[in-house]
């Protein structure tokens, strides 16, 4: 009854917490003073003010769904806040295997969300000072460089290879299959190379697909992760399942690695998952870095409607960041609602797969 009463008492905080965040958040986009270019526009035409309306989370409706097809094309820095004038800004793309890509303008989010999920890792498998290997998309990504400031923050260097997704995509969707399975090796003979180059590596970021690669590529020769020294990796992606994730963890890794699953995006960041354990089934869950940013599963055909707990729906993700103002966006993914915890005293979501019609749009690579 205790637990259950703590766990109450902290899923309220964390509301009311995200609330008073909701609208220090609105109150900077829509400043005169601090706001977005974007955001100023909007209010102007839509004829409310949202620093008057909103006062909470649930009050964001008033906004529809966001529609990111708005981050295609530029100037990007109608994206970029007048609070951050003067600062250096980077630019990250997602998707643009057709057509032009969405960007994002970014100044400090993809340092503070990954200091965040750093400060989470288990020091025994992650130690301060490692080295790491990133070993995912390169290019005009938020990933790379979010990875190598991981490494850097943790006291480490970060070594990476040259990975274009979108080549990969192209390939696939022209049917080149060996061509896939050439860059791939490509792409593991880099790693390879790193690897055995004598850095001291102790930890990686992969991705799924990559991971087996590599894992079956040092088997072959007569070696492991272990062996050369692997202590932790950080793995993300929808390719990650539970039976995957009983794979990796009992035939691919074994006991002396350290398996943290991460599901995160350009605009979202990073949502840590709960510890991956057997008596669990390797359930993935995943819980997004409140109130930075908040996923919710909705019905996919009213939009507006929450499913209950262990229902299935569409993801609806809010990012609420002072870089970023994006409300109720309507995810290319689909999941199962999971409850609050302990340790996230805020609704999660499993079972991260692409949903329905968006899903069938989305060709997965390499990675």
């Amino acid at each position: 009854m205790a637990e259950t009463d703590a766990l109450t008492d902290a899923v309220r905080q964390a509301a009311d917490a995200l609330d008073a965040h909701v609208r220090e958040i609105v109150a900077w986009h829509f400043s005169p003073e601090t706001g977005t270019p974007f955001w100023l526009d909007w209010a102007a035409s839509a004829g409310w003010d949202p620093r008057e309306a909103i006062s909470g989370f649930a009050d964001l409706q008033r906004f529809g769904h966001f529609r990111d097809e708005a981050l295609r094309g530029g100037p990007v820095t109608r994206w970029v806040p007048k609070g951050f004038s003067g600062r250096p800004v980077f630019v990250f793309e997602t998707g643009g295997t057709t057509g032009v890509p969405k960007s994002r303008a970014s100044v400090e989010d993809f340092r503070i969300d990954y200091e965040h999920f750093a400060d989470a890792l288990p020091e025994a498998h992650f130690p301060r000072g490692a080295n790491w290997l990133m070993i995912g998309p390169s290019g005009p990504r938020r990933l790379r460089l979010s990875v190598e400031h991981l490494c850097q923050y943790r006291g480490g260097i970060c070594f990476g290879v040259d990975l274009d997704p979108r080549w990969v995509v192209k390939l696939i969707k022209r049917g080149a299959l060996d061509e896939v399975r050439r860059y791939q090796d490509h792409v593991i003979d880099q790693a390879m190379t790193v690897l055995s180059a004598g850095h001291d590596i102790q930890c990686m970021f992969i991705t799924p697909k990559l991971l087996d690669a590599l894992a079956n590529r040092l088997d072959a020769e007569g070696s492991s992760l272990a062996q050369r020294g692997i202590k932790g990796i950080f793995c993300g992606g929808t390719e990650m399942t539970p039976q995957w994730a009983r794979f990796a963890i009992e035939e691919l890794l074994g006991p002396d690695i350290h398996l943290a699953a991460t599901y995160g995006n350009t605009l979202m960041g990073l949502a840590r998952a709960k510890p991956l354990c057997k008596e669990d089934g390797y359930r993935i869950s995943y819980y997004a870095p409140q109130p930075r940013a908040v996923l919710e599963v909705v019905n996919p055909e009213q939009p507006d409607v929450p499913v209950e707990v262990g229902g299935t729906g569409r993801v609806l993700l809010t990012t609420l960041t002072r870089e970023i103002f994006l409300p109720r966006l309507l995810e290319r993914d689909q999941g199962e609602l999971e409850a609050p915890t302990p340790q996230f005293p805020w609704n999660g979501v499993s079972g991260v797969r692409p949903f329905g019609v968006a899903g069938k749009k989305t060709t997965v690579g390499v990675y």
